[in-house]
C-alpha cells in the first residue's frame, strides 16, 4: 500500500491530549500548550486532555500514562534541553517501545533553518508506547508551531493509521 492509500485510510479524527511541563506555565500564559490546543480542534481533531505539569518525573510518567488510556497521540511540550530539570526525554523513552528518530532528526533539521546550532540542544522525540504515540517538543512557542506545521499537522492521521493497520 503506498503513502497516499494509507492517508485515505486514515482517520478524518484524531484523539489528541497535550502536556505541558513546566514548572513555572498556568494555563493562561502556556502559550505553547494554548497553541497546541487551539490547532488540534482548528484541523478537525479530538483534543481529550490538557495538563500542566511540573518538570518532576513522576508528575510527568503520571500524565503521560493517564492520556495514553484515550488518546491516540499525545504531545508535549518543554522539559525536553539538557538542564539539570529537564527531566522529560528519560521519562518518554522509558514508556517508548518503538522509537521514532526521524522525529527528533527531523526537528532539529527544521530548528537548524531558524536557530542555527542551538538546535542541537533540543533532544525532541517520538515513539510509539503501546497503542499510543509520543511526541515530545520542546517549550518554545517557535519550537512548537515548527513541531506542529512541520511535522506532524500534516501527518496526523496518518501516523493514528499506521498504529492501528
Amino acid at each position: 500500500m503506498t503513502q497516499p492509500e494509507h492517508k485515505s485510510q486514515a482517520p478524518r479524527q484524531v484523539r489528541v491530549a497535550v502536556i505541558t511541563i513546566s514548572d513555572t506555565r498556568t494555563l493562561e500564559n502556556d502559550h505553547s500548550g494554548n497553541y497546541l490546543a487551539a490547532e488540534i480542534e482548528k484541523t478537525g481533531h479530538v483534543l481529550t486532555g490538557r495538563t500542566i505539569v511540573k518538570d518532576e518525573k513522576d508528575q510527568i510518567e503520571t500524565a503521560f500514562r493517564t492520556f495514553m488510556q484515550d488518546a491516540q497521540i499525545v504531545i508535549s511540550s518543554g522539559g525536553t534541553g539538557i538542564a539539570g530539570r529537564d527531566v522529560t526525554i528519560p521519562v518518554i523513552e522509558s514508556l517508548i517501545e518503538k522509537p521514532m528518530p526521524g522525529f527528533g532528526e527531523l526537528f532539529r533539521m527544521l530548528s537548524y533553518q531558524q536557530v542555527k546550532g542551538a538546535a542541537m540542544l533540543s533532544r525532541a522525540v517520538g515513539g510509539l508506547a503501546g497503542k499510543t504515540l509520543l511526541f515530545a517538543l520542546p517549550g518554545s512557542l517557535n519550537a512548537v508551531q515548527t513541531g506542529w506545521e512541520g511535522l506532524l499537522r500534516d501527518e496526523l492521521a496518518h501516523l493514528a493509521f499506521e498504529v492501528v493497520r
